[in-house]
């Protein structure tokens, strides 16, 4: 009997996909987007002005989740980090004197980025998501007042 009943319903597992003429059943679409995985970066700053790195290699369009931690104990008004990725070209000393005029908005200029996190104190953390730009070398630095000369590093995009 059990026999019976699997041949059964292997049968009718088999002829379930197809459909008659007058079926008003639509088969269902299926994606063939493959989801791309995202990578996931953690830089540290500290009290002492620094990134725990200073060279960042990703792949042209892959998906970034990048976390910034602030190990330190100052305040965010005296030591203050974030994490900016600048687009090509643009010179990091400008920038930087840019930045000081920009406290309103955690000093990060209108022009010259591609993504950046907000600004952090000590103890605190944030995390941003972006998609990495077209293959080349970037700059990334801390926009907070003086700290674009020390904290910085290159982003690059193989």
């Amino acid at each position: 009997m059990n026999t019976l009943v699997t041949f059964s319903a292997a049968i009718i597992l088999a002829f379930n996909g197809f459909t008659s003429e007058e079926s008003t059943e639509k088969n269902p679409v299926v994606s063939t987007e493959i989801e791309q995985p995202v990578r996931t970066i953690v830089i540290n700053s500290n009290d002492q002005m620094r990134f725990d790195t200073n060279e960042i290699k990703v792949k042209a369009g892959e998906k970034i989740k990048l976390t910034l931690n602030h190990t330190g104990k100052m305040a965010k008004n005296v030591m203050g980090h974030n994490f900016v990725l600048l687009t090509k070209g643009t010179d990091v000393n400008k920038f930087g004197r840019a930045a000081m005029d920009e406290k309103e908005n955690e000093y990060i200029p209108s022009t010259g980025v591609i993504a950046h996190t907000k600004l952090i104190g000590g103890g605190e953390s944030t995390t941003i998501e972006f998609t990495a730009p077209a293959k080349e070398t970037y700059d990334f630095v801390c926009s907070f007042p003086g700290h674009y000369s020390i904290m910085k590093g290159k982003f690059i995009v193989e």
